[in-house]
């Protein structure tokens, strides 16, 4: 079955490269990112892994943990982090699910329920299809899925942002528009009528059209 915006992400048990997790407890009370590889030691997926090992502090600030999964045991994870050291200029600094009996990259609808139960002779065409990213809330539901295919990297300052977006409507009565940043205008929704507008924003707002009025970023203030 997929998994969709507003499932409650799966929960799973797994070994990782930082040792063994139940992955609603390890998550806790903090939003998470996972973002899978279909193989280690591939060229794009080491970029990225490495790049997150850079911007781990961005994830911190947003009270984000980020966990990687690739279709691989965690000897090869060990292995493969050499690696990515050498590429960021620094450890690993998350942990890295070993998916080589592929229940997670299923339970995640990322490779079909039929699809046997080893990596094993499987190759990262085989499992081309799981290159998504689920950003999951506190309240443990998926709040982002986003698949991306093996030759293209992923663009991770693009998944801040949608973090910062994720978080802020979450709390706020308002959505972001089209190439939104944190600090820019953003939008009242809809539900909130002119009269309860009043009252969240008496700062005022700019109509744009009867349906679409910005104002300040409330975070920002």
């Amino acid at each position: 079955m997929a998994v969709r915006v507003n499932d409650t992400a799966p929960d799973f048990k797994a070994k990782t490269s930082q040792g063994d997790i139940s992955f609603h407890d390890w998550l806790g009370d903090s939003w998470g990112m996972i973002f899978s590889h279909p193989k280690d030691f591939t060229p794009v997926c080491a970029t990225e892994l490495a790049t997150v090992a850079k911007l781990k502090p961005e994830f911190d600030k947003r009270n984000t943990k980020v966990i990687g999964l690739s279709v691989d045991k965690v000897e090869d994870h060990k292995r493969w982090a050499t690696d990515i050291e050498g590429l960021a200029g620094m450890k690993l600094n998350y942990p890295l699910i070993a998916d080589d009996n592929l229940n997670v990259a299923k339970l995640y609808d990322m490779l079909p329920a039929d699809d046997g139960n080893s990596s094993e002779g499987r190759t990262a065409v085989t499992n081309q299809t799981v290159r998504t990213v689920y950003l999951i809330g506190p309240d443990k539901k998926v709040k982002m899925s986003l698949t991306y295919p093996m030759s293209t990297g992923r663009n991770f300052d693009e998944l801040l942002r949608v973090i910062d977006s994720a978080q802020l409507t979450a709390t706020k009565k308002v959505a972001t528009p089209a190439n939104w940043k944190k600090g820019d205008d953003v939008i009242i929704i809809p539900a909130v009528n002119n009269e309860a507008a009043k009252e969240l924003f008496p700062e005022g707002w700019k109509t744009v059209t009867p349906y679409l009025r910005t104002v300040k970023d409330p975070s920002s203030k």
